[in-house]
C-alpha cells in the first residue's frame, strides 16, 4: 500500500482495486483523483467525499474483502461537463484511464494517469471559454515579478510591479484562473489572507523550486529571451513554465516567445476604476449579465481571438495619438463603408479560432476536425485580402495576412470533409490520396463484396429460401437459418448459436474471409493513423503563419465590431486636443443607454478650469454623468468611437474613481477606511494629464470632518496635482471654492419640486444646486410618512437655530465698539463666536431643544 491511506474501514488489507488507486493517488497527491472502473470514471475515501460535495453526488461505499470505503462516480460518456464544473470550483484533477482492455487484461485492468488539469493549464477545446486563460506566477524581489502564461495559445507575458496596490491592479486586469505565489508569500498569513479575500482562484507555491523553473526556461528557450534580467520576473516566470511543463506532460512547443511589458506604457486603471466603471463586469453582485458592462455592449466580435483582443485593449488604453488614430481611421472606414462591414464580419464569422488551433497544432494535439476547421478558415483568406485590398485604412491588414493556400489546399486533398472525432476511429483520409491505403481499403472491400455475394450463393446451393448473412461483435460473420429449414444445413457448416427459432453457423471460407476482412480494415485504421500523423506534422511547419494570421483577423474583428457598435448606438469619432481642451457634446452612458431612455448632457472643461463641483439630489445622476465622462475618455484611447454627438478631449495617462462606497468587513475596513485608502491612492498618483472623477469624498465621518477633508482634497487636487477632476457633492459649502480657485467651476444637475412632487431632469448646468431635496427622496423612496414628517420638524428646527444664531452674532458684531476694544478682547470675541458657528453649546441642550420641537 502507498504512503497515502484510505478512508475506510475493516480488518483485512485493501483490495487490489484500491491498492492500485491508492498507487496512483500517491503519485499525485495535490490533485483529485478520477478512477476509470468501465463506464464511470469513480473516487474512493476522502475523494469520493470531496467529489460528493462539489457536484453533489449521490455518495455510496464500496466493499470487498471486509473493507468498506466511500465511493462516488460519474459517467464517463458526461465526464466533460463534470471536469468543467470542479475546475470552475478550483480543483486540480488527474484522470486515470483504463489502458489495456478487460478481456487482455492479466487479472486487474491496468490504469493510467493520461491527463492532468487544472483551472490555469486547460489545453482542451471543449472545457476552454472564449476568454484567455491564464496561469499567473508571484515572486518578490525588488518589486513584485508577475509572470503570466496561456498555454491554449502560447502567450507567455510577465512585468515588475513595484507596490502590491499595482500587482492587484494588473492580476483584476487579467483575472487568472490559477495563481502560484513564492513561499515567502504562501506562508505569509497577512498577505495570503488579503489576496484570496479579493482573488478567490487555487493558489499553489508548485513551481517556486528556482533550479527546476531556470532549468524549464533554458530548456524551452536558447538563448533566454530579453526581459527577464529581473530576478524576481526570472523567478515568476520560470515557476509558471516549471508548472505547466509537469501538468503538460508533452511538453509545451506552442510557447515560442516571452515579452515583457510595462503597464505604464498604457492608461492606467485601478482596480477600483475597473469595477466602478463596470469595464467587465456588473458592480451589482446579484447580476451577472455582462449587458450590463462596457465589455458587453462592445462585445459584438465574431471570432474567439477578436474578443480576447477587445478585452486586452480594453485592459490597457493607449496613451499616444498616432496609433489611436490609425485605429480610429480603421474603425471609421467600417463605419462609412456599411457594405464592406457586413461582407467582413459575415466571413469572420465562419472563422474558427486559429489562434489556438495553433496552439493545439504545435502541441500536438490537433484532431482531425480541428485540421478540418482549420483548413475551412485558411480557405476564406483569399476572400477577406480581396475585400480589404482597396480600403486605405485596411489596406496595411490585407498586407500583413498570411495566404497559406497550399497548406489547406493539402488538408482538403487528404481529409474527407466531416472527419470523426478521434483519430482512431478510422474513415479520416480521402481515397485516392495515400495508394498504400486504397489498397488496403480495396482487400476489404474486396472480402465485403465475397460475403454479400455469399449469401445469395448459398440460398441457390442449399434450397433455403430465407438465408441470410450477418455481423455481430461477438461472433462475427455468420449464416442464419430458421428452424423448418434445419434438416438443409450442410453438414460441413460448424454451428455457432442457438437461439429460439434459428440457428446461426459459419464456414472455413466464411472465416477466412472475414480474417482477411479484419486484418485490411485494421491495417487500414493504422495506415490513417500514420498518414493524418504525417499531415498534422506538415501542418505543424506553417502554425507561425497561422498565428500571424490569427492576430491579424482579430485585429480586423475588433474594428469591425467597434464600427457596427457605433452605427447601431450613434457614436462620433472623438478628437484629441494638444492645448488640453475637453469638449463632450451630447454625451452619454454607453451602458445605461441600453436599458433605459437617456437624458445626453455636455461637459467643457480645460486647464483654466479643470474642477467641476457638482451639486443636485440624490437619484438626479451625478454618478451617472461622472462615470460616462470616463467611459468616453476610456473609449477614445482605446480607439473606438464615443458615445456623444462630439467629443475633444486630451490624452489622459490614468483614470481615477471614487465613486460609491461599502465596508471591506473580512479585511475589517470601514466605508469610511476604505474611502480614504482610495482618496490617498488618487492623490498621490494623479498627475495633471489624469482625469479624477470623485463622488461625495468625506460622507463617512462626521460632517465637519467630512466637509474639511472634501474641502482640502479639492484643494490639493486644484493647487498641486492640476488634473481634470469633477467632483460630486452635497457639501454646498464646496460651491464656494470657484470664488477663490481660478480653475473651479460650479454645475448642477436640475431638479424641481412640482406638485406631483420632485421631477428630476437629468440635465447638468451651470452654477450650483439651489438646495438637495433630501427629504424628498426619501419621500420617493417609501419612507414611512411619520419618519418623514418627524424629519421635517427637525430639519425645520434646525434651520431655524442656525439662522438664530446667525442673526445673534450679526447683532454682537454691530454692537461691538471698535475703538474701545482691545486686541486682546477682539480675539477672545472672535474665538466665542467661532465656537457658536462650530456647534460647540452643550449637546445635552441640543438634544433636549430637539426633542421639545
Amino acid at each position: 500500500m502507498g504512503s497515502m491511506t484510505l478512508k475506510g474501514q475493516g480488518p483485512g488489507p485493501l483490495p487490489p482495486l484500491l491498492e492500485q488507486y491508492v498507487e496512483l493517488r500517491d503519485a499525485y497527491p495535490d490533485y483529485l483523483l478520477l478512477f476509470q472502473v468501465g463506464d464511470f470514471y469513480e473516487a474512493f475515501g476522502e475523494d469520493a467525499e470531496r467529489l460528493s460535495r462539489a457536484l453533489n453526488l449521490t455518495l455510496t461505499h464500496k466493499t470487498a474483502k471486509d473493507f468498506t470505503t466511500p465511493m462516488a462516480g460519474i459517467p464517463v460518456r458526461s465526464v466533460d461537463v463534470h471536469l468543467e464544473k470542479l475546475l470552475k470550483l478550483g480543483f486540480r484533477v488527474a484522470v486515470a484511464d483504463q489502458v489495456e482492455l478487460a478481456e487482455e487484461a492479466d487479472k486487474l485492468v491496468r490504469r493510467e494517469v493520461t491527463q492532468l488539469l487544472t483551472p490555469g493549464t486547460i489545453l482542451r477545446e471543449n472545457l476552454l471559454k472564449p476568454e484567455a486563460n491564464y496561469l499567473a506566477a508571484i515572486s518578490t524581489g525588488d518589486g513584485y515579478g508577475l509572470a503570466l502564461l496561456d498555454v491554449s495559445t502560447g502567450e507567455f507575458r510577465g512585468s515588475v510591479l513595484y507596490s502590491k496596490s499595482a500587482l492587484y491592479d494588473e492580476l483584476f486586469r487579467f483575472r487568472p484562473a490559477e495563481v502560484l505565489l513564492a513561499p515567502e508569500l504562501y506562508h505569509h498569513p497577512a498577505f495570503l489572507q488579503e489576496f484570496q479575500r479579493r482573488f478567490p482562484v487555487m493558489l499553489s507555491e508548485e513551481g517556486f523550486q528556482d533550479e527546476v523553473g531556470k532549468t524549464a526556461l533554458h530548456k524551452q528557450f536558447d538563448p533566454l529571451p530579453a526581459g527577464l534580467e529581473h530576478p524576481a520576473l526570472l523567478r515568476s516566470a520560470g515557476a509558471v513554465l516549471a508548472y505547466a511543463l509537469r501538468v503538460q506532460e508533452n511538453g509545451l512547443p506552442q510557447v515560442r516567445s516571452f515579452v515583457r511589458y510595462d503597464p505604464g506604457a498604457f492608461m492606467q486603471l485601478s482596480e477600483a476604476t475597473l469595477r466602478t466603471l463596470e469595464i467587465f463586469e456588473p458592480s451589482f453582485v446579484g447580476d451577472r449579465s455582462e449587458e450590463r458592462t462596457l465589455l458587453g455592449v462592445l462585445g459584438l466580435t465574431r471570432t474567439a481571438p477578436g474578443r480576447r483582443l477587445l478585452r486586452a485593449w480594453l485592459r490597457h488604453p493607449l496613451v499616444e495619438e498616432a496609433p489611436l488614430q490609425a485605429r480610429l481611421d480603421a474603425v471609421e472606414a467600417l463605419v462609412k463603408d456599411g457594405v464592406l462591414r457586413a461582407e467582413v464580419r459575415k466571413v469572420l464569422y465562419r472563422m474558427h479560432d486559429l489562434e489556438r488551433l495553433a496552439a493545439r497544432l504545435l502541441a500536438g494535439r490537433a484532431s482531425p476536425r480541428d485540421l478540418a476547421a482549420l483548413q475551412r478558415s485558411l480557405a476564406l483568406l483569399p476572400e477577406l485580402a480581396g475585400l480589404l485590398a482597396g480600403v486605405g485604412p485596411l489596406f496595411s491588414l490585407s498586407e500583413r495576412l498570411p495566404q497559406p493556400v497550399a497548406v489547406a489546399e493539402q488538408i482538403a486533398a487528404a481529409l474527407v470533409e466531416d472527419p470523426p472525432l478521434k483519430i482512431t476511429d478510422g474513415g479520416l483520409i480521402r481515397e485516392g490520396f495515400d495508394p498504400e491505403l486504397d489498397e488496403l481499403r480495396q482487400r476489404a472491400e474486396e472480402g465485403r463484396a465475397w460475403i454479400a455475394r455469399l449469401e445469395g450463393e448459398a440460398r441457390e446451393k442449399t434450397g433455403i429460401p430465407n438465408l441470410k448473412v450477418g455481423y455481430n461483435a461477438v461472433f462475427g460473420y455468420y449464416l442464419e437459418v430458421t428452424r423448418p429449414h434445419y434438416a438443409l444445413v450442410p453438414k460441413d457448416w460448424r454451428a455457432l448459436q442457438t437461439l429460439k427459432d434459428r440457428m446461426r453457423f459459419s464456414t472455413p471460407e466464411l472465416k477466412e474471409q472475414e480474417r482477411k476482412i479484419l486484418q485490411a480494415e485494421t491495417e487500414a485504421i493504422k495506415r490513417e493513423y500514420a498518414v493524418f500523423l504525417e499531415l498534422r506534422e506538415q501542418v505543424a511547419q506553417a502554425a507561425d503563419e497561422v498565428r500571424q494570421a490569427a492576430q491579424v483577423l482579430a485585429e480586423l474583428d475588433v474594428y469591425a465590431a467597434l464600427a457596427e457598435a457605433a452605427v447601431e448606438y450613434g457614436y462620433s469619432r472623438p478628437r484629441f486636443s494638444r492645448d488640453g481642451t475637453l469638449q463632450i457634446v451630447a454625451g452619454r452612458h454607453p451602458v445605461v443607454e441600453r436599458s433605459s431612455p437617456f437624458i445626453p448632457n455636455d461637459l467643457s472643461m480645460s486647464p483654466a478650469a479643470r474642477l467641476l463641483i457638482l451639486t443636485g439630489p440624490n437619484m438626479a445622476g451625478k454618478s451617472t454623468y461622472l462615470r460616462q465622462t470616463a467611459l468616453i475618455a476610456l473609449l477614445a484611447q482605446v480607439g473606438s468611437f464615443v458615445p456623444a454627438e462630439s467629443a475633444t478631449l486630451p490624452l489622459f495617462d490614468r483614470i481615477y474613481t471614487r465613486i460609491g462606497a461599502s465596508d471591506d468587513i473580512a479585511g475589517g475596513r470601514s466605508t469610511f477606511m476604505v474611502e480614504m485608502d482610495e482618496l490617498a491612492g488618487i492623490l498621490q498618483g494623479a498627475t495633471s494629464k489624469s482625469l479624477v472623477l470623485l463622488d461625495e469624498i468625506g460622507r463617512g465621518t462626521s460632517t465637519y470632518d467630512g466637509l474639511a477633508l472634501a474641502w482640502a482634497a479639492c484643494e490639493y487636487l486644484h493647487d498641486q496635482v492640476r488634473a481634470y477632476t469633477l467632483f460630486a457633492t452635497h457639501y454646498f459649502e464646496l460651491t464656494a471654492l470657484p470664488l477663490r480657485m481660478a480653475a473651479a467651476r460650479n454645475a448642477h444637475v436640475a431638479a424641481k419640486e412640482e406638485a406631483g412632487g420632485l421631477v428630476f431632469y437629468h440635465q447638468v448646468l451651470p452654477g450650483p444646486a439651489s438646495q438637495s431635496y433630501g427629504l424628498e427622496v426619501a419621500r420617493l423612496a417609501g419612507l414611512p410618512q411619520a419618519v418623514l414628517q418627524r424629519a421635517r420638524s427637525v430639519l425645520d428646527s434646525l434651520e431655524a437655530s442656525q439662522k438664530g444664531l446667525s442673526k445673534e452674532i450679526l447683532e454682537e458684531l454691530l454692537q461691538l465698539d471698535l475703538a474701545r476694544t482691545s486686541p486682546l478682547e477682539a480675539l477672545l470675541f472672535l474665538r466665542r463666536l467661532q465656537d457658536q458657528l462650530r456647534g460647540l453649546a452643550p449637546q445635552e441642550a441640543e438634544a433636549e431643544r430637539l426633542s421639545q420641537v
